[in-house]
């Protein structure tokens, strides 16, 4: 997440473009102190709502986790999960690289 003061976007408007272009939540803050926040439109905005289009973003960037998750919208982690499933998202993050080196350990 990045941060920039009002005084610094005025002078530099562009900057805020390319954090947009790059997905990148963005706080703006007035003498320090946050009066504002900017985030990229994305379809998902509309269908699924701000809130959990934010949910699901932060789940994916490994922000929160699948409990977080589920207890943000009044889901269970199995009710969480079929949700995900049926968006397409992952809810399982596997690395067989990390198995095959604690597999090794044992043997």
């Amino acid at each position: 997440m990045k941060a920039i003061g009002i005084r610094e976007l005025q002078k530099n408007p562009s900057v805020i473009t390319k954090w947009l272009e790059n997905k990148e939540y963005t706080i703006i803050t007035k003498r320090n102190k946050p009066i504002g926040i900017t985030i990229s439109f994305d379809d998902k905005i509309i269908t699924e709502g701000l809130k959990t289009s934010l949910l699901i973003d932060a789940y994916q960037n490994s922000l929160i986790g699948l409990g977080e998750l589920a207890k943000s919208l009044n889901m269970t982690k199995k009710e969480a999960m079929k949700f995900l499933s049926s968006l397409g998202v992952d809810v399982i993050d596997y690395d067989f690289e990390d198995d095959l080196k604690t597999a090794k350990k044992f043997l």
